[in-house]
């Protein structure tokens, strides 16, 4: 054996026999730190969080961030992104997929072949990415009444419901204000989205309940929810005012609201989807422990 490798085996020997003399404490402290386990959620919500509220996050480190803080997807993905989510263990909890537009959707009659063509072709494909709900609209009145949009409506969702219910996925017609975000939007309450559904009368036909638009136009969450929750099929979140965070700025209580939805045992997904002033991605986490009721 040479000079150079006696010499390197007995510096390696002496070390190894130092390090065993040393308390686990200081070994510990010595070994590389582990990678955090993802935050452990009660799900009794199951929560996700909306895309386009986070334009300046990479769909990619989204997805990886949601995860690591307990979310269970993201929300709102066109479909060249429905797979995506699946990387990092999540799903697309809401998939856009042809169902129309806020201002041009299913209380016009002439929309109607477009939105059933889109379906017919797309939502299959959201059944085998395991999506499980879509959206849609009602459109904007321009004039219509809200009777005859309702109608039109009904007729529209008719047309389209076996789609949903052959493969497994739930169309969510979304609730909007149309006092100061979405002016002249026709579906803009609780119970002209109920009689629709009601009418069209299919488990895969509900509503996308935004809890941001309706405390705007009619408020009286919890005991709305309540009565409802048989046609609500998604949520949404947002500081009320100004669509922000969901801290002490803004009036809702959202522990006492998830608290209220939790109770009617509903087991969809309540998407976060307001648009952070602050850093994004601590308000995120910091909107996820406080729906984690």
């Amino acid at each position: 054996m040479s000079n150079f490798t006696r010499r390197k085996l007995l510096q390696t020997t002496a070390a190894t026999a130092a390090a065993s003399l040393l308390p686990a404490s200081v070994l510990a402290a010595q070994a590389p730190a582990a990678a955090p386990a993802p935050t452990k959620r009660k799900n009794n919500i199951h929560q996700s969080v909306s895309r386009w509220c986070y334009k300046d996050v990479s769909l990619e480190d989204l997805c990886a961030y949601s995860a690591k803080i307990g979310l269970k997807g993201i929300d709102l993905l066109d479909m060249k992104d429905w797979e995506v989510p699946a990387r990092y263990g999540l799903l697309c909890t809401m998939g856009y997929c042809g169902g129309g537009t806020i201002p041009k959707a299913l209380n016009r009659v002439e929309n109607h072949d477009e939105i059933e063509a889109n379906f017919r072709k797309n939502i299959p494909i959201a059944a085998k990415l395991k999506v499980p709900n879509v959206i849609t609209f009602s459109g904007n009145r321009m004039g219509m009444s809200d009777e005859e949009g309702a109608r039109n409506t009904i007729a529209g969702l008719k047309r389209v419901k076996s789609i949903a219910e052959d493969n497994g996925v739930t169309i969510n017609l979304e609730l909007l204000n149309s006092k100061r975000n979405h002016k002249d939007y026709m579906a803009d309450h609780t119970a002209w989205g109920v009689r629709v559904c009601e009418e069209v009368g299919s488990t895969h036909v509900k509503l996308l309940y935004d809890i941001y638009h309706m405390q705007i136009m009619e408020g009286d969450l919890i005991a709305t929810i309540k009565e409802n929750i048989k046609w609500l099929g998604h949520f949404h979140t947002g500081g009320v005012p100004g669509r922000h965070e969901l801290d002490d700025t803004q009036e809702v209580l959202w522990p006492a609201v998830m608290r209220g939805i939790a109770s009617t045992g509903f087991q969809g997904y309540v998407a976060h989807e307001f648009v952070p002033i602050h850093d994004p991605l601590t308000s995120l986490r910091e909107a996820a422990d406080l729906c984690d009721v």
